[in-house]
């Protein structure tokens, strides 16, 4: 019965063993490539000498601080904002009476669309020339155009956080709805009968299941958006630019000789992202215990 057992656990490994393979293979040499040429080394132009100087340019440059800020605020302002209305958009809809295919439908749309399309959403419906100061303007709220506040290529991030969250909460809506439409309505119903009002019931019996759900959510949408470029790219401000941007910067340079400068915020990025996953981790582990 053990050996039965023990095949049957290690069944779904094996089945997955060939793509985990090439999946890890790709991840773990990528790593190490950049590793290695932020280090210095960089035979295709000349650098074979291991240096640490990279790494003391970048951490010792006046933007790193700034731009290490700008990254972590938007990543985790966007996160925890999608966090939050991704659930109460996921228990609205799991209220709705009726059929809910053309809601179900309408809200999985932006998971599907790329990130660059929903750039190009934003910046038609809030920059000075876009959708809503035009509807201003014929309303008479505002004389020009330019009257509109400036929310794109800001210092606070606006832009970069409302299109990350033009997509993160239907992903955070669509993980967790899955889980809660598929919760029985007898634990409602009991808590209801107990006393319960739709706050209590939520809060003490429906979010401590989704709460896992919940948990990998914010790890995905955080890591993703600390770690992509295209939008701050394409919305954030000239100065603080995100570390994903300079990282950017540096390897599309002509000068290959920068390729080290770039491997060196790649790696930055993907130690920072790694530690404070865990940190987030933990507490949550620990929270979740205390609670349970």
């Amino acid at each position: 019965m053990k050996v039965i057992n023990l095949k049957e656990k290690l069944k779904p490994y094996l089945l997955l063993s060939p793509i985990l393979f090439i999946l890890i293979t790709i991840f773990v040499s990528g790593i190490i490539m950049g590793f290695i040429q932020s280090l210095g080394y960089f035979k295709a132009v000349g650098l074979t000498q291991f240096s640490l100087q990279y790494y003391k340019d970048v951490l010792g440059s006046k933007g790193f601080l700034s731009s290490l800020s700008f990254s972590l605020y938007t990543a985790f302002t966007s996160s925890i904002i999608a966090i939050v209305c991704g659930v109460l958009l996921s228990y609205a809809i799991l209220q709705i009476k009726g059929k809910k295919e053309v809601v179900e439908s309408l809200y999985r749309v932006p998971v599907i669309v790329p990130h660059i399309v929903s750039v190009l959403l934003i910046y038609n419906i809030l920059s000075q020339s876009g959708l809503i100061p035009r509807i201003f303007y014929e309303a008479g709220l505002i004389n020009d155009h330019s009257q509109f506040p400036s929310v794109l290529y800001e210092g606070n991030g606006v832009g970069i956080i409302m299109a990350y969250l033009w997509k993160e909460i239907p992903f955070v809506a669509l993980t967790t709805y899955t889980i809660l439409s598929k919760v029985s309505n007898k634990l409602s119903d009991v808590a209801r009968n107990l006393g319960g009002n739709k706050r209590q019931v939520f809060f003490y019996v429906l979010l401590p299941l989704i709460a896992p759900s919940v948990f990998s959510s914010f790890i995905i949408i955080f890591a993703f958006s600390f770690g992509a470029y295209e939008v701050p790219l394409l919305l954030g401000p000239t100065q603080p630019k995100a570390l994903s941007v300079q990282a950017f910067i540096q390897y599309s340079s002509p000068i290959l000789a920068n390729r080290p400068y770039a491997m060196v915020y790649n790696i930055l990025i993907t130690l920072i992202a790694l530690i404070l996953t865990g940190l987030y981790y933990k507490a949550f582990e620990k929270t979740y215990k205390y609670h349970r």
